[in-house]
């Protein structure tokens, strides 16, 4: 036996009961049969304090049935008069508030009289002894008793084969009836009256007829099974069954709760129009679900879940809408401004789906740095194309299931991002949006990049499986639409599989124009304010772009407009002003002091400084190569945290300057008799690449000849050992970081020359281009005074 007396911290000073007195616990809806085994439950305090003094003197316990089981506090008065005398046979417990504790019925008594000043329920009882003799007609009726129990067990596929055998066994009347009785579905106050029972033949007698009825009702219930069975089919017939039993379960109190789910449940299979192996699946998780009650906890809410994910995705396509092109390029041009070359692609895109409705989508990719629009530009496809959006974030994702999702092995398994986007969207045809598809990395759960190869595969998405699902599920008529600030750090598979767009960044005339078509009304209407109240003359948000923001994008121009909207609504709000124009002169009490300013003049007044440009994930940017010479023996020292291609470049530039020593006029004997230093300021951030070549080859060429380099040109492109000026990437991105900085003046490989075609023409007329073929054209130009 295992017990624990630890019920409460405190134990109350008790009296021994007298010897016919007991300690009751009061029982809610069960019934206890001398010889019978039975668990309960203990948590009221009265309870409590009658199961602790019992266990505490090692005595016996009365188990009595309550008269309303909804009491909380029941009294004598409330108690039925006759109950069970138990033995405690094992004790658990669990926590502060359960109690566990399995008792063996003894005997029956009844109550004669409470108890009083205890702090439970106790009283003097009478036992009732069991007949030891029998008549014939008793061991009659115990013998049919025995013939009618085995044949109900048998009827009943849940009961053990063991207690079929067992009731054979029984010999006594008495212990037939209190074993029958135990088992028995039938009300408790039947089961009371059967306890109560002193005439051991009219209790058998009770028990027969209890008996005898549930028999006719299972033979009944089989009948009917048997001849519904023999008239219907296929889904009807499973209907009409279902309904069957629900009928049957109400009509003997057995009606389960979950009934209901059960029901919405198949009736969204049947609305969900899955494909025949998916609906396959779905109804053999719906017949297995059925089989659990929904007290089995987490087993029942893994399945029903399931079958939740199942029914609520969008397995047919929607009605086939026709694209209007007019209206889808009227959407275009209102959301953006500029980027006529990617607007282009999007209607070519939009002109091949409605002549080919069922062709396959292609994966865009837009690629450029932020700011420029690339979120925004796939909401504009989904509403000029009559589609749902969803966007799905990929940064910083490192878990191949948050891609294909979870096995529902794990607990609180989910689909992927990819199954929960196409949930949301509650549309199979509908365009997602896989941001930031350049930050996914790779750890040891997995390669998501891996993952994301079958997604966007065409050929391979049309049978898309994700973990949780373990179904099929068609994506091919997704609009994939990826985004990603850096192109070289995607995958080259998964690059292989996108068409990629290339998103430079604007023009200081579409940065103009955009602030004047969306961005301040969008400010106004955030910060609460209307047309009237705040106007930003055309001279402040010139300021704004020229002296607040340098960046390919408009996010940090929106910012600033807004900051300028919230300082005028902060004076409207405590009534310091009704309306106001800001003007340039406004902004520093605003914005504070300019964060960009011109210092090309100041930085290249030296010889030995040249202006290069740089590609950076954030856009175009202007590089200065500085070189200076000391006393020394010939040694070249690299700074500014430069990559080993950067440093590459610079000693292929040093070479080249000392085999045009006597075209530059400079004595080759002086490379032996100074070091050489060459620096790009910025030294935190690091810095690498071969464009850089051309600007350090002049910048050591100035150094040695003495002249400067005119402040407004700038130059990039690789070099080699020959003297070539080779091509190099991100011309547009560069030509517009140099037009943001003032420069007049660009000097760019000839064979890059095809790349001007990217760049808008009212930029191209503000600058003068040089095209380089080798050192010497850069020479010709970067260390001769520039007119103008």
């Amino acid at each position: 036996m295992v017990m624990s007396t630890n019920l409460s911290s405190t134990e109350p000073t008790l009296v021994d009961l007298p010897h016919d007195g007991i300690p009751l616990i009061p029982m809610r809806n069960l019934v206890l049969f001398p010889q019978m085994v039975i668990p309960i439950t203990v948590g009221r305090e009265t309870s409590l304090a009658a199961l602790q003094y019992a266990l505490k003197r090692e005595s016996h316990i009365g188990l009595v049935l309550q008269k309303d089981p909804d009491l909380e506090q029941p009294g004598y008065s409330d108690l039925y008069s006759v109950g069970t005398v138990a033995k405690i046979a094992r004790y658990v417990h669990v926590s502060n508030k359960e109690h566990y504790v399995v008792c063996q019925g003894v005997e029956r008594f009844r109550l004669l009289m409470p108890v009083r000043g205890l702090p439970f329920i106790a009283a003097h009882i009478e036992k009732l002894h069991e007949p030891t003799t029998f008549s014939p007609h008793t061991e009659a009726l115990r013998l049919k008793i025995r013939e009618r129990a085995t044949e109900l067990f048998v009827l009943m596929p849940e009961v053990s084969e063991e207690l079929t055998k067992l009731i054979q066994t029984i010999q006594s009347p008495t212990l037939l009836a209190d074993f029958v009785s135990t088992f028995l579905d039938v009300d408790i106050t039947e089961k009371q009256k059967l306890l109560e029972a002193v005439d051991i033949d009219a209790a058998l007698e009770k028990i027969l007829d209890q008996l005898t009825r549930r028999i006719e009702i299972l033979k009944l219930s089989q009948e009917i099974d048997q001849k519904t069975r023999a008239t219907l089919e296929g889904k009807q017939r499973e209907f009409l069954l279902r309904e069957q039993l629900k009928t049957i379960q109400d009509q003997l109190g057995d009606s389960d709760t979950a009934s209901d789910e059960i029901k919405q449940l198949a009736e969204a299979i049947q609305k969900a129009k899955m494909p025949p192996d998916v609906e396959k699946q779905a109804q053999k998780e719906l017949k297995r679900l059925e089989r659990l009650s929904d007290s089995s906890g987490m087993e029942y809410s893994i399945n029903r879940s399931y079958l939740e994910w199942l029914t609520e995705l969008p397995w047919s396509l929607p009605e086939h809408q026709d694209i209007d092109l007019k209206k889808a390029k009227e959407i275009l041009e209102a959301d953006h401004f500029g980027l006529e070359r990617i607007k282009q692609r999007i209607l070519e895109f939009l002109a091949v789906q409605k002549l080919n409705p069922e062709g396959r989508s292609p994966i865009l990719c837009f690629v450029g740095p932020p700011g420029v629009g690339k979120t925004s530009l796939g909401q504009s496809i989904a509403r000029a194309t009559g589609r749902e959006f969803t966007r799905i974030s990929l940064g910083g994702v490192h878990d191949e299931a948050e891609i294909r999702g979870h096995r529902r092995t794990y607990i609180g398994a989910l689909p992927g991002n990819i199954i929960q986007g196409i949930r949301k969207a509650e549309q199979r045809n509908c365009v997602m949006m896989l941001d930031e598809v350049d930050k996914v990395s790779s750890r040891f759960h997995g390669d998501p990049s891996a993952a994301l190869l079958e997604v966007l595969d065409p050929e391979q998405n049309s049978s898309f499986r994700d973990n949780y699902l373990a179904v099929p599920f068609d994506l091919s008529r997704v609009m994939f639409i990826a985004t990603a600030n850096v192109l070289d750090d995607i995958p080259g598979p998964l690059r292989d599989r996108m068409e990629v767009i290339d998103l430079p960044g604007y023009t200081y005339n579409e940065k103009m124009q955009i602030a004047k078509r969306y961005l301040i009304d969008r400010q106004l209407k955030a910060n609460g304010l209307k047309t009237e109240q705040c106007t930003l003359s055309e001279e402040a948000l010139q300021t704004i772009i020229h002296s607040y923001t340098r960046e390919a994008g408009v996010r940090q121009l929106e910012r600033e407009i807004g900051h300028c909207m919230r300082y005028v609504a902060m004076k409207i709000a405590d009534e310091t002003l009704q309306e106001t124009t800001l003007l340039p002169s406004d902004l520093q009490e605003i914005l504070g002091p300019s964060k960009f300013e011109s210092e090309m003049a100041l930085r290249t007044s030296l010889p030995g400084v040249a202006t290069g440009l740089a590609w950076t994930p954030t856009g175009g940017d202007i590089l200065f190569i500085e070189a200076a010479s000391t006393a020394g023996t010939g040694k070249l020292i690299l700074t500014g945290q430069l990559g080993d291609v950067m440093k590459e470049s610079a000693q292929a530039a040093l070479t080249l300057v000392k085999s045009k020593t006597a075209q530059l006029g400079i004595a080759s004997s002086i490379f032996a008799e100074v070091d050489i230093h060459i620096h790009v300021p910025a030294g935190a951030i690091p810095k690498d690449g071969p464009s850089a070549g051309v600007a350090m080859f002049i910048a050591l060429a100035s150094l040695f000849t003495g002249q400067p380099i005119h402040h407004k040109v700038a130059m990039t492109g690789e070099i080699s050992l020959r003297g070539l000026v080779l091509p190099v990437g991100g011309i547009k991105e560069k030509v517009l970081a140099a037009l943001r900085a003032g420069i007049s003046t660009i000097m760019l490989p000839k064979r890059n020359q095809k790349d001007l075609i990217e760049i808008p023409i009212e930029t191209q007329k503000q600058l003068h281009f040089i095209w380089l073929e080798n050192v010497e054209d850069a020479i010709e130009v970067g260390i001769k005074p520039i007119p103008g």
